[in-house]
């Protein structure tokens, strides 16, 4: 056998290119939301629970987390952080900047073994308005993969409005959702989550050295916002 045909051979045998929009399956999935009592955590919550999600939101206070699951409704659970880490399959940390490293530090042994999604924007704010701050790791998403390093961090859900989320007048939100991640199968179920909810997808975006400016964009979104009295998302087109 010729050179030739021995890699016709082989490229005969590769199997056929994955589709990229075949997702898998995350309706049985526990999501746990640190901060969830905050306005993007609770949004966040609210959403995927309002599509079927079991959804459990965290705060360093029990009560003030059960309070606000019950404000809630559909099924949504309150606990303090670490309760919410271990009970989870997937957690989104959606708490302050400045709490952020701490937060996380405090979780690792619980987080262990989780799929984390890290959706914190560093952001300072001046006379100028909002700008990017960059962490000593390069980004948020980072600095949770160096805090965890047992848990599979991915970076997503920066660039939604809490107001649009917590809105139960609005069905469907109209945006795309940047997923980053080293490893495609923890990506894909990002990418999923997200689209279990109405007008959204998931989009992968990159390596969690990418986040940076993903994260950073959000400083521009509030600009936008400011001028037009918007709630301004973002659609990646061609895809």
């Amino acid at each position: 056998m010729t050179s030739t045909d021995s890699a016709a051979t082989d490229n005969a045998q590769k199997a056929p290119a994955k589709d990229p929009w075949d997702l898998p399956d995350v309706s049985g999935l526990v999501v746990g939301v640190l901060g969830g009592t905050g306005p993007q955590g609770k949004g966040l919550a609210y959403r995927l629970a309002r599509a079927g999600q079991k959804v459990i939101i965290g705060s360093r206070a029990a009560e003030r987390a059960r309070a606000a699951a019950e404000e809630l409704g559909h099924g949504v659970e309150g606990a303090d952080n670490a309760e919410t880490a271990r009970r989870s399959d997937i957690v989104i940390v959606a708490v302050p900047w400045d709490g952020h490293g701490k937060t996380l530090e405090s979780l690792r042994e619980e987080l262990a073994g989780k799929l984390v999604v890290d959706c914190v924007n560093p952001l300072g704010f001046d006379k100028k308005g909002a700008y990017a701050l960059k962490p000593e790791e390069g980004s948020a998403a980072e600095q949770a993969a160096a805090l965890l390093p047992d848990s599979r961090v991915t970076a997503a859900f920066h660039h939604l409005s809490a107001v649009l989320l917590q809105d139960p007048e609005i069905d469907e939100i109209d945006t795309d959702v940047m997923v980053l991640g080293e490893v495609r199968a923890d990506v894909e179920i990002v990418q999923a989550l997200a689209g279990r909810i109405p007008g959204m997808r998931g989009i992968f975006a990159g390596r969690l050295r990418n986040a940076h400016q993903v994260e950073s964009l959000v400083a521009n979104l509030i600009s936008v916002n400011r001028r037009y009295k918007a709630h301004a998302g973002l659609r990646v087109t061609d895809v």
